[in-house]
């Protein structure tokens, strides 16, 4: 099962199409630069492929739970402990804070290898990171001091406690307690279930992220804050004290991602876990939002790069297994199945929307450095909404699509992809969580057509949508018949549902909503087909330089094709579903289910 990073690929998007340059040279970046981004995906290729790959198989054997105590995966802690030491949790934390400092846009090419070549382990950076971006951006000069440093280097790690036994998604229903203390901490007690990477013993401490009430705290979510509770309290001089009164209780056994401990977490069972307030009372669901929007980009980039993987070992399949003759051949001999028409289809398919999410997600991630770092307020503004209406879409089309990637990197394997000793079933059982976990598809969803498409009046999605009908233009000039047409149709089909979101949702909001999860995908497949029609035309650029690759070139344009003429007809049904197909959602009365 060798895992081979896409260094080549991940290159070109980053120069191509997410424009690594200009976003270098955004203010506070200027350490940044094409060279150094090229040694730093030459290290981080090495480090995916040589260190986490390998022990991905053996992380599915899970973490272990004995007397409140974790214990990481064979392997894990010793792999942690190397990725500490290289730097690597640090490449996106903040420089004042012993961090690096890179753009989000260089970690998100390094997240690509740490969750291809193994998911379960990427989780642990990923939760960390964004405990350290909510922090950065919310608590007091004091907590940062104590905390940024620490979680930065990787010394200590990060998680993000939201979800109860009676809360899911629905936060207003949070029970957790934090009654305030003489000394300024808090004393916090409650349940939390989910918690990724919750216990272990890989990291020295681990700095929880924890909502709650305070006792006249107001009903619902503006009843929220947020509050840093630590595995050890810290002493004054930064050195680890006593064990705080949080403890694992249980972990869950799930159906994926075996390596990464998801923990019941259990705080207060001896009196109240000491917690600190992050920010102002009552605000904390805003200031997660600021871990979870990132974890949520992260997310889209580990269905994805759960996608490549799958894909990778597909292929390597495709390539030696020697099965019938090829279709139309007199050769009674076999030949090795890449050569029929069916493994070419699933194949391209796999490939094509990996290629597009791959894009988009490294799109979305420039658009959030040019957001946080633009000089011109506008255009930091601009870039905002475009974050804002990218990351659900980034989230739930790659995460969706996983489920559906990785099952058919299982079909390639025929019989042999059922049975766990070849491996790609655990592409498929790892995959699924991931659009399930930082929101479901179905939230993500509504959060697009809501917050992100109909209290803006359609603004950004109208713009992404000119942008493609610009560029089917460009394709049109170039010669790319099916591309343009194909991508122009999508465009139009999109634009009718963007109409219908906007007509219903303020008066008929079910109506918006029955259609919400098509709507989402029907944008992943359009912005998607834009990068990739981007890409052809750059290629075809390309093409006529010299020493270049020609090869990686016209699959490029080959590639994009395929999108262009097997994905993007699908707009076309989803915006018919979306527009006529409402009430056939609604209409059955609940007892006939």
């Amino acid at each position: 099962m060798i895992y081979n990073a896409p260094v080549k690929e991940i290159r070109f998007v980053l120069n191509e199409l997410a424009e690594l340059t200009s976003v270098c040279s955004l203010p506070g970046y200027e350490d940044c630069s094409v060279e150094l981004v090229d040694a730093i995906l030459e290290e981080a290729a090495k480090f995916a492929e040589g260190v986490l790959a390998p022990i991905n198989k053996q992380g599915d054997k899970g973490a272990t739970l004995k007397d409140g105590e974790v214990t990481a995966a064979p392997g894990f802690k010793e792999a942690w402990q190397q990725y500490v030491e290289s730097g690597w949790v640090g490449l996106r934390a903040p420089a004042d804070f012993g961090g690096q400092g890179m753009p989000a846009l260089v970690a998100i090419a390094a997240e690509e290898m740490w969750c291809s070549s193994n998911l379960a382990f990427s989780l642990a950076p990923l939760l960390t990171l964004g405990a350290v971006e909510a922090i950065h951006h919310h608590a007091s000069e004091e907590l940062k001091a104590v905390y940024l440093p620490r979680m930065s280097s990787g010394e200590w790690t990060g998680t993000m406690n939201l979800t109860e036994p009676q809360a899911g998604s629905d936060l207003a229903q949070v029970r957790s307690r934090a009654v305030p203390q003489a000394d300024g901490s808090y004393l916090v007690t409650g349940q939390k279930i989910f918690i990724t990477w919750g216990e272990h013993d890989m990291a020295d401490n681990i700095v929880h992220l924890v909502l709650a009430r305070l006792p006249d705290a107001p009903a619902g979510v503006k009843g929220i804050s947020l509050f840093i509770v630590p595995k050890f309290l810290v002493n004054v001089d930064g050195s680890l004290g006593a064990r705080n009164d949080v403890r694992c209780v249980s972990l869950e056994h799930k159906l994926g991602i075996h390596g990464s401990p998801t923990a019941v977490m259990s705080f207060g069972d001896n009196g109240g876990a000491v917690g600190y307030l992050v920010g102002e009372a009552n605000k904390g669901l805003g200031y997660m939002f600021t871990m979870m929007n990132h974890a949520r980009l992260g997310v889209g980039v580990e269905g994805m790069s759960v996608s490549e993987r799958a894909y990778q070992k597909a292929v390597e399949y495709a390539r030696d297994r020697v099965q019938s003759r090829a279709i139309g051949s007199p050769d009674p001999a076999g030949v090795a199945i890449i050569k029929h028409p069916d493994i070419r289809r699933m194949l391209m398919t796999m490939r094509s929307q990996i290629e597009a999410q791959r894009a988009l997600a490294f799109y979305t991630a420039a658009a959030l450095d040019r957001a946080s770092r633009h000089p011109v307020a506008s255009e930091a503004a601009r870039n905002q909404a475009l974050v804002n209406f990218l990351i659900p879409i980034v989230k739930g089309w790659n995460t969706e699509q996983a489920n559906e990637l990785t099952s058919l990197a299982v079909q390639v394997h025929g019989g042999m992809g059922f049975i766990e000793e070849t491996g790609v079933a655990q592409y498929y059982r790892d995959a699924r969580i991931t659009a399930i976990y930082e929101g479901t598809t179905g939230i993500q969803a509504l959060d697009l057509i809501g917050r992100k498409t109909f209290s803006e009046g359609g603004a950004t999605a109208r713009a992404l949508l000119e942008e493609a009908r610009a560029t089917a233009d460009k394709l049109a000039a170039a010669g790319y018949a099916s591309m343009a047409r194909n991508l122009q149709q999508a465009a139009a089909e999109a634009e009718r549902c963007v109409a219908f979101i906007l007509g219903s949702f303020g008066t008929q909001p079910q109506l918006a909503a029955a259609g919400s999860v098509p709507f989402l995908k029907l944008m992943g497949i359009v912005l998607g087909g834009w990068q990739l029609g981007r890409t052809a035309l750059i290629a075809r650029e390309k093409l006529g330089e010299d020493g270049v690759d020609e090869d990686f070139l016209k699959a490029k344009i080959t590639t994009a094709r395929f999108f262009a003429e097997h994905l993007l007809p699908q707009v076309g049904g989803l915006a018919a579903a979306i527009v006529d197909g409402a009430d056939s959602v609604l209409e059955l009365d609940d007892t006939l289910f």
